[in-house]
């Protein structure tokens, strides 16, 4: 099964492309706020170096967050784009599994720096979720952390972690690709600002 897989949801950009097994990609730890600017050039990029079209690709994926709340709209939005002109499936996958396939424990907690002492976190027990995405604070990330192994997205390596979680969950990729939207645990300052 051929895939490319994108990650748009903070600093970084990781663009997977996988053909007939064979793994090619592209990351640059910090793009800053160039997503819109980077990631189609990035995609042609490793489409050429790996002489593969569009049309050959079979699922197209994406990190839907949380995150960077323009960088996870880019993200999806190109992905989604490629899967309905090409007519292929979508798979999306989030942050939080990226980071927990950094693991090798049954107890993970995916922890994201939402700044000013405040986290995105999600807690999983192999595969299932036991503590659903949420933002909180410092002090309820220490009281939430004693049961877990907690992987921080700062020391993650996110280029194993959307490998792994693609590749485990192709299985449920789909042809709705309507149901590519981001996952924003919380509103986005500007929403928050106009209360």
């Amino acid at each position: 099964m051929n895939y490319l897989a994108v990650d748009t949801s903070g600093n970084h950009l990781t663009v997977l492309l996988s053909k007939n097994g064979a793994l090619d990609c592209y990351f640059s730890k910090n793009i800053g706020l160039k997503h819109s600017v980077t990631l189609m050039s990035e995609i042609e990029n490793l489409l050429e170096k790996t002489q593969t079209s569009l049309s050959e690709i079979d699922v197209f994926s994406v990190v839907i967050g949380p995150g960077s709340f323009t960088g996870i709209r880019i993200g999806v939005a190109t992905v989604k784009a490629l899967a309905y002109a090409y007519n292929k499936k979508v798979l999306p996958v989030t942050s939080f599994e990226v980071l927990a396939y950094n693991s090798v424990g049954k107890k993970v907690l995916s922890v994201i720096d939402a700044r000013h002492d405040n986290f995105y976190a999600c807690g999983f027990d192999g595969k299932e979720v036991s503590l659903s995405p949420c933002f909180i604070s410092k002090e309820e990330l220490e009281k939430n952390s004693s049961n877990y192994e907690v992987v921080y997205d700062a020391s993650a390596d996110l280029v194993k972690g959307l490998t792994l979680a693609v590749e485990s969950k192709m299985e449920t990729a789909t042809e709705d690709r309507e149901s590519l939207i981001p996952l924003y645990v919380k509103k986005s300052q500007a929403e928050e600002e106009r209360k």
